[in-house]
Protein backbone atom coordinates (compact mmCIF):
# COMPACT_ATOMS: atom_id res chain seq x y z
CA UNK A 1 0.00 0.00 0.00
CA UNK A 2 1.38 3.53 -1.21
CA UNK A 3 2.09 5.80 1.96
CA UNK A 4 1.00 8.90 -0.10
CA UNK A 5 2.78 11.31 2.83
CA UNK A 6 6.26 9.11 2.70
CA UNK A 7 9.15 11.72 2.05
CA UNK A 8 11.62 9.11 -0.13
CA UNK A 9 14.80 10.79 -0.21
CA UNK A 10 18.35 9.09 -2.63
CA UNK A 11 21.74 8.52 -1.27
CA UNK A 12 22.46 11.12 -2.96
CA UNK A 13 20.95 13.49 -0.82
CA UNK A 14 21.68 11.96 2.39
CA UNK A 15 25.20 12.06 0.77
CA UNK A 16 24.26 15.89 -0.38
CA UNK A 17 27.60 16.17 -2.22
CA UNK A 18 26.59 18.08 -4.97
CA UNK A 19 28.26 15.52 -7.36
CA UNK A 20 27.54 11.91 -8.30
CA UNK A 21 29.12 10.42 -5.29
CA UNK A 22 30.67 6.92 -5.08
CA UNK A 23 27.61 5.47 -2.78
CA UNK A 24 25.16 6.05 -6.13
CA UNK A 25 27.82 4.29 -8.24
CA UNK A 26 27.73 1.44 -5.71
CA UNK A 27 24.07 1.28 -5.79
CA UNK A 28 23.86 1.16 -9.27
CA UNK A 29 26.70 -1.82 -9.09
CA UNK A 30 24.40 -3.67 -6.85
CA UNK A 31 21.13 -3.46 -9.07
CA UNK A 32 23.32 -4.35 -11.73
CA UNK A 33 24.48 -7.41 -10.23
CA UNK A 34 21.14 -8.38 -8.52
CA UNK A 35 18.27 -7.89 -10.57
CA UNK A 36 18.66 -10.90 -13.37
CA UNK A 37 17.68 -12.56 -9.94
CA UNK A 38 14.15 -11.63 -9.88
CA UNK A 39 13.02 -11.50 -13.46
CA UNK A 40 11.22 -15.19 -13.34
CA UNK A 41 11.29 -15.35 -9.50
CA UNK A 42 8.30 -16.48 -8.42
CA UNK A 43 6.26 -13.84 -5.96
CA UNK A 44 5.11 -16.53 -3.77
CA UNK A 45 8.92 -17.11 -2.88
CA UNK A 46 9.85 -13.75 -3.28
CA UNK A 47 7.50 -12.82 -0.50
CA UNK A 48 8.37 -15.57 1.45
CA UNK A 49 11.96 -14.23 1.87
CA UNK A 50 11.41 -11.20 2.68
CA UNK A 51 8.57 -11.41 4.71
CA UNK A 52 9.89 -14.62 6.82
CA UNK A 53 13.78 -14.48 6.72
CA UNK A 54 14.74 -10.87 5.86
CA UNK A 55 11.54 -9.25 8.44
CA UNK A 56 10.69 -6.50 5.20
CA UNK A 57 7.68 -6.42 3.15
CA UNK A 58 6.77 -5.78 -0.42
CA UNK A 59 4.46 -2.74 -1.47
CA UNK A 60 3.85 -0.32 -4.20
CA UNK A 61 6.00 2.86 -2.98
CA UNK A 62 4.05 4.71 -6.00
CA UNK A 63 7.21 5.55 -8.50
CA UNK A 64 5.84 3.47 -11.22
CA UNK A 65 8.00 0.75 -9.69
CA UNK A 66 6.99 -3.08 -10.47
CA UNK A 67 7.04 -3.53 -6.78
CA UNK A 68 9.57 -2.40 -3.82
CA UNK A 69 11.13 -4.18 -0.75
CA UNK A 70 11.09 -2.24 2.30
CA UNK A 71 13.01 -2.93 5.27
CA UNK A 72 13.09 -1.16 8.80
CA UNK A 73 17.00 -0.41 9.45
CA UNK A 74 16.25 1.35 12.75
CA UNK A 75 12.91 2.95 13.52
CA UNK A 76 12.22 5.96 11.34
CA UNK A 77 14.96 4.72 8.86
CA UNK A 78 13.93 3.07 6.29
CA UNK A 79 15.22 1.67 2.90
CA UNK A 80 12.97 0.95 -0.34
CA UNK A 81 14.73 -1.67 -2.59
CA UNK A 82 12.02 -0.40 -5.82
CA UNK A 83 12.13 -2.87 -8.68
CA UNK A 84 11.39 -2.37 -12.40
CA UNK A 85 11.16 -4.81 -15.16
CA UNK A 86 11.13 -3.29 -18.57
CA UNK A 87 12.82 -6.18 -20.99
CA UNK A 88 15.47 -5.28 -23.40
CA UNK A 89 13.05 -2.48 -25.08
CA UNK A 90 16.05 -0.24 -25.34
CA UNK A 91 18.77 -2.96 -26.62
CA UNK A 92 21.24 -2.28 -24.12
CA UNK A 93 20.53 -5.84 -23.10
CA UNK A 94 19.85 -4.40 -19.55
CA UNK A 95 16.36 -5.81 -18.40
CA UNK A 96 15.55 -4.95 -14.95
CA UNK A 97 17.05 -1.82 -12.41
CA UNK A 98 16.48 -1.46 -8.80
CA UNK A 99 16.73 2.09 -7.77
CA UNK A 100 17.11 2.63 -4.01
CA UNK A 101 15.26 5.63 -2.10
CA UNK A 102 15.29 6.14 1.94
CA UNK A 103 12.55 7.79 4.43
CA UNK A 104 11.70 8.00 8.21
CA UNK A 105 12.44 11.13 10.28
CA UNK A 106 16.01 9.90 10.91
CA UNK A 107 16.74 8.70 7.83
CA UNK A 108 18.76 11.73 7.07
CA UNK A 109 20.89 10.83 10.09
CA UNK A 110 22.83 7.77 8.72
CA UNK A 111 25.46 8.46 6.13
CA UNK A 112 25.24 6.71 2.79
CA UNK A 113 28.23 4.05 3.58
CA UNK A 114 26.08 2.84 6.31
CA UNK A 115 23.08 2.69 4.33
CA UNK A 116 24.54 0.91 0.81
CA UNK A 117 26.50 -1.14 2.58
CA UNK A 118 23.78 -2.73 4.17
CA UNK A 119 21.61 -2.86 0.89
CA UNK A 120 24.42 -4.74 -0.02
CA UNK A 121 24.41 -7.27 2.41
CA UNK A 122 20.92 -7.39 2.40
CA UNK A 123 20.67 -8.17 -1.20
CA UNK A 124 23.30 -11.52 -0.83
CA UNK A 125 20.96 -12.31 1.82
CA UNK A 126 18.17 -12.51 -0.73
CA UNK A 127 20.20 -14.27 -3.09
CA UNK A 128 21.47 -16.97 -0.71
CA UNK A 129 17.95 -17.67 0.12
CA UNK A 130 17.05 -17.43 -3.86
CA UNK A 131 19.77 -20.23 -4.40
CA UNK A 132 19.09 -21.77 -1.33
CA UNK A 133 22.73 -21.32 -0.23
CA UNK A 134 24.37 -21.25 3.42
CA UNK A 135 26.50 -18.94 4.61
CA UNK A 136 30.03 -19.07 4.03
CA UNK A 137 31.95 -17.86 6.56
CA UNK A 138 30.65 -18.76 9.93
CA UNK A 139 33.16 -17.84 12.75
CA UNK A 140 30.24 -16.09 14.59
CA UNK A 141 32.43 -16.19 17.77
CA UNK A 142 36.12 -14.96 16.68
CA UNK A 143 36.12 -10.94 16.12
CA UNK A 144 38.03 -9.42 13.37
CA UNK A 145 40.78 -7.20 13.56
CA UNK A 146 37.70 -4.62 12.03
CA UNK A 147 35.50 -5.48 15.21
CA UNK A 148 38.13 -4.68 17.43
CA UNK A 149 39.59 -1.99 16.40
CA UNK A 150 35.50 -0.56 16.15
CA UNK A 151 34.64 -1.51 20.02
CA UNK A 152 38.31 0.02 21.07
CA UNK A 153 37.13 3.26 19.29
CA UNK A 154 33.26 3.75 20.28
CA UNK A 155 33.59 2.57 23.89
CA UNK A 156 34.21 6.69 25.02
CA UNK A 157 31.10 8.05 23.96
CA UNK A 158 28.99 5.23 26.05
CA UNK A 159 30.00 6.56 29.61
CA UNK A 160 27.38 9.68 28.59
CA UNK A 161 24.52 6.88 29.12
CA UNK A 162 22.57 7.31 32.19
CA UNK A 163 19.66 4.93 33.20
CA UNK A 164 16.77 7.65 31.94
CA UNK A 165 17.79 7.21 28.90
CA UNK A 166 16.79 3.41 28.49
CA UNK A 167 13.52 3.74 27.39
CA UNK A 168 14.39 6.96 24.46
CA UNK A 169 17.41 4.19 23.55
CA UNK A 170 14.80 1.34 23.35
CA UNK A 171 12.91 3.28 21.01
CA UNK A 172 15.28 4.85 19.29
CA UNK A 173 16.68 1.26 18.37
CA UNK A 174 13.98 -0.87 18.25
CA UNK A 175 15.63 -3.05 20.69
CA UNK A 176 16.02 -4.43 24.69
CA UNK A 177 18.19 -2.17 26.87
CA UNK A 178 18.73 -3.97 30.29
CA UNK A 179 20.53 -2.09 32.99
CA UNK A 180 22.73 -3.90 36.00
CA UNK A 181 24.58 -1.15 38.11
CA UNK A 182 26.70 0.00 35.71
CA UNK A 183 26.45 -3.09 33.26
CA UNK A 184 24.67 -2.13 29.81
CA UNK A 185 23.00 -5.10 27.29
CA UNK A 186 21.53 -3.81 24.54
CA UNK A 187 20.11 -6.53 22.30
CA UNK A 188 18.08 -6.24 19.12
CA UNK A 189 16.53 -8.63 16.67
CA UNK A 190 17.79 -7.16 13.42
CA UNK A 191 16.56 -9.73 10.89
CA UNK A 192 14.09 -12.89 12.25
CA UNK A 193 15.49 -15.00 14.66
CA UNK A 194 19.08 -13.09 14.83
CA UNK A 195 20.47 -11.09 17.50
CA UNK A 196 22.84 -8.77 18.09
CA UNK A 197 23.76 -8.34 21.87
CA UNK A 198 25.97 -5.14 22.73
CA UNK A 199 27.43 -5.65 26.06
CA UNK A 200 29.29 -2.42 27.89
CA UNK A 201 30.71 -1.48 31.52
CA UNK A 202 33.33 0.74 32.69
CA UNK A 203 35.20 -1.62 33.40
CA UNK A 204 35.57 -4.26 30.23
CA UNK A 205 34.76 -1.79 27.73
CA UNK A 206 32.55 -2.63 24.92
CA UNK A 207 31.76 -6.43 23.39
CA UNK A 208 29.52 -7.73 21.25
CA UNK A 209 27.35 -10.95 20.48
CA UNK A 210 25.44 -12.77 17.77
CA UNK A 211 22.99 -15.02 18.48
CA UNK A 212 19.47 -16.93 17.02
CA UNK A 213 18.02 -19.68 15.58
CA UNK A 214 18.32 -18.39 11.86
CA UNK A 215 21.98 -17.08 12.50
CA UNK A 216 23.95 -19.98 11.37
CA UNK A 217 21.90 -20.51 8.07
CA UNK A 218 20.98 -16.86 6.81
CA UNK A 219 23.62 -14.68 7.09
CA UNK A 220 27.60 -14.86 7.22
CA UNK A 221 29.51 -13.89 9.96
CA UNK A 222 31.71 -11.12 7.89
CA UNK A 223 28.05 -9.60 7.28
CA UNK A 224 26.52 -10.00 10.79
CA UNK A 225 29.42 -8.03 11.99
CA UNK A 226 29.27 -5.00 9.72
CA UNK A 227 25.39 -5.25 10.91
CA UNK A 228 26.67 -4.88 14.51
CA UNK A 229 28.89 -2.21 13.30
CA UNK A 230 25.80 0.03 12.37
CA UNK A 231 24.04 -0.47 15.54
CA UNK A 232 26.91 0.98 17.34
CA UNK A 233 26.88 3.80 15.03
CA UNK A 234 23.17 4.53 15.49
CA UNK A 235 23.67 4.36 19.46
CA UNK A 236 26.12 6.95 18.82
CA UNK A 237 24.16 9.11 17.22
CA UNK A 238 21.79 8.78 20.17
CA UNK A 239 24.46 9.86 22.53
CA UNK A 240 25.29 12.84 20.29
CA UNK A 241 21.93 14.11 19.97
CA UNK A 242 21.38 13.88 23.54
CA UNK A 243 23.97 15.71 25.26
CA UNK A 244 24.35 18.82 23.05
CA UNK A 245 26.16 20.39 25.04
CA UNK A 246 28.91 17.66 26.25
CA UNK A 247 32.47 17.76 25.42
CA UNK A 248 31.66 14.61 23.59
CA UNK A 249 35.00 12.25 21.93
CA UNK A 250 35.64 13.15 18.13
CA UNK A 251 34.22 9.77 16.69
CA UNK A 252 30.80 10.73 17.87
CA UNK A 253 30.55 13.66 15.33
CA UNK A 254 31.58 11.17 12.02
CA UNK A 255 28.44 9.11 12.34
CA UNK A 256 26.33 11.75 10.47
CA UNK A 257 25.68 12.05 7.12
CA UNK A 258 26.71 15.41 5.42
CA UNK A 259 23.47 16.12 4.75
CA UNK A 260 22.24 16.21 8.99
CA UNK A 261 25.63 18.03 9.52
CA UNK A 262 24.55 20.44 7.36
CA UNK A 263 21.48 20.99 9.18
CA UNK A 264 22.96 21.29 12.09
CA UNK A 265 26.07 23.45 10.81
CA UNK A 266 28.85 20.91 12.05
CA UNK A 267 31.89 20.73 10.21
CA UNK A 268 31.61 17.83 8.32
CA UNK A 269 33.74 14.62 9.27
CA UNK A 270 35.71 12.43 7.69
CA UNK A 271 35.65 8.68 9.03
Amino acid sequence: MVNQQRKLMTVGQIDATGIKGPHEKELEDISDSKCHLFINLEADLLKRIIEDEIGGRIENIGLTEDWAISIEMFPEVNIHMAYSYFGDEFGDGKEAEFKFYFSGERVSWVPGEDSATFIDIVMDFIERKIKDQEPFEKNYTNKTDLMLKVLEQRGGPFTFLTAQDKNTLENFLGAEVLINKNLWNIKKEVFPKIFIEIIWDNENGLDIKFSGEKLTQNIDSYHIEFVGIFMLNHILRFITINNPNKNLPEICYIMFSRHYTKLKNWDHRRR
